[in-house]
């Protein structure tokens, strides 16, 4: 299922990928966006004292940016993550463009589930997004537990800004 899923996120982010409509930021200015991000994956669970399982989360599918300017539209969107059953998830992501281009994340949020919250923080990236500095929030619409391991999700509320960071030795300009 993960191969089909990849295939298909993939095939998604070639129809979706457009070359961005605007030049580069310059550094230091913020440049709000808003996206959809649907993924599925696996999630292992283990049982712990509490109600609820921790569980290791792998991820991926098709993000989509719906407004904003100096991004690219379309992306792969991969994570990895660790829910610890209690009121803690954590992990990494990394969205790729259609030329191999990747964005860095770490992510921290409520666990999984529908209408829970996470964030984002932007920490560079190669290519075009070297030096890419941001932040987001997203909410997950829906989360669909297709079996023990399985599990499919879609955003909703994808809102952040970014920006270029200043050059080593310079500040941004205010």
């Amino acid at each position: 299922m993960i191969c089909a899923a990849r295939a298909a996120a993939l095939l998604a982010i070639g129809a979706l990928a457009l070359p961005a409509s605007a030049a580069e930021p310059a550094a230091g200015d913020w440049r709000p966006f808003t996206a959809t991000w649907t993924l599925s994956g696996t999630r292992h669970l283990l049982p712990t004292e509490g109600p609820r399982p921790a569980a290791a989360v792998r991820l991926s599918g098709p993000m989509a940016v719906t407004s904003g300017e100096g991004l690219g539209r379309g992306f792969l969107g991969e994570v990895v993550g660790f829910d610890d059953g209690a009121a803690l998830l954590v992990g990494r992501a990394v969205f790729t463009d259609e030329k191999g281009n990747r964005i860095y994340v770490s992510l921290k949020a409520e666990p999984i589930g529908t209408g829970r919250k996470a964030t984002g923080t932007i920490a560079g990236g190669t290519g075009r997004y070297a030096g890419l500095e941001g932040t987001f929030t997203l909410a997950w619409q829906y989360v669909v537990e297709a079996g023990s391991d399985e599990i499919s999700t879609h955003t909703m509320s994808f809102e952040g800004r970014t920006r270029l960071a200043a050059p080593p030795g310079r500040d941004a300009p205010r």
